[in-house]
């Protein structure tokens, strides 16, 4: 598989992204989750593209929403990972592309059209930023890093105990930072920005490519009980440089 060329695809949304006009149509989800015109036009131009290319792996997107796959080799996308920061113009949104092959993710490319940054991963070949390699911040402790949070807007059932771990962190670490991009958080993890993230209830367009990239850049991806994530289910995240890892999880 040529990995330029998927790369590059990617790279062609950036003239969706840019488009004001497009991010401001609009449509809700649910609470908190929306959708833009931005968000299906690029779920649509790399649906075919890819399909035209690579016929025989087939292609879930976030705005057809989660189900099982027939066969065992697909991409995943999320189109634009920080919907509702392209509707403010806020600047921190990206589009994460994951394959999925034999219940694996053997490939991430995550673009951020704001900042012109690729990040990818290669199972097995490690992680890179622009083409230079990226590793996991050094940080033997949380009193040493910064962590990555996530608020679950969709859920906010969830609020009350989710705050509470945000505090516990908080209370541990340097500082906490939230983008509103999970997948932009992980990138950050792998390339040593940070040195950790968690979020409840997240879907797996959301954490796909991030978690090859933290993998791959020798860190940790799991749920917030140490388990591996699944690629076709909702679940808690914690990702970190490994070794706080068991620190972050002892306050999740």
């Amino acid at each position: 598989m040529e990995l330029q060329e998927i790369i590059a695809l990617v790279k062609e949304t950036k003239a969706f992204v840019g488009n004001r006009e497009r991010a401001g149509h609009v449509k809700t989800k649910g609470r908190a989750d929306y959708v833009t015109q931005v968000d299906t036009d690029i779920q649509s131009f790399l649906a075919r593209e890819l399909g035209s290319r690579f016929p025989h792996i087939q292609f879930l997107g976030e705005e057809e929403g989660l189900h099982e796959m027939s066969g065992d080799t697909y991409w995943i996308l999320d189109p634009i990972d920080g919907t509702t920061n392209l509707i403010h113009d806020y600047q921190h949104s990206v589009v994460s592309l994951a394959l999925c092959e034999k219940g694996q993710i053997t490939l991430g490319v995550i673009y951020d059209p704001f900042r012109e940054d690729v990040y990818h991963a290669q199972k097995g070949t490690g992680s890179f930023l622009n083409g230079s390699p990226i590793h996991v911040s050094e940080a033997e402790t949380l009193s040493e890093t910064i962590i990555s949070v996530g608020t679950s807007p969709y859920d906010r059932e969830l609020a009350e105990k989710n705050f509470q771990r945000i505090q516990r962190v908080f209370d541990r670490a340097q500082d906490i930072r939230r983008t509103g991009s999970a997948a932009m958080d992980l990138a950050y993890v792998a390339c040593g920005r940070t040195g950790g993230f968690f979020e409840p209830r997240l879907s797996p367009w959301d954490y796909a490519a991030g978690m090859l990239l933290v993998q791959e850049a020798g860190g940790q991806v799991t749920d917030f009980e140490g388990k591996p994530l699944g690629v076709l289910q909702r679940g808690s995240v914690a990702a970190s440089n490994g070794k706080i890892h068991a620190g972050l999880l002892g306050l999740l």
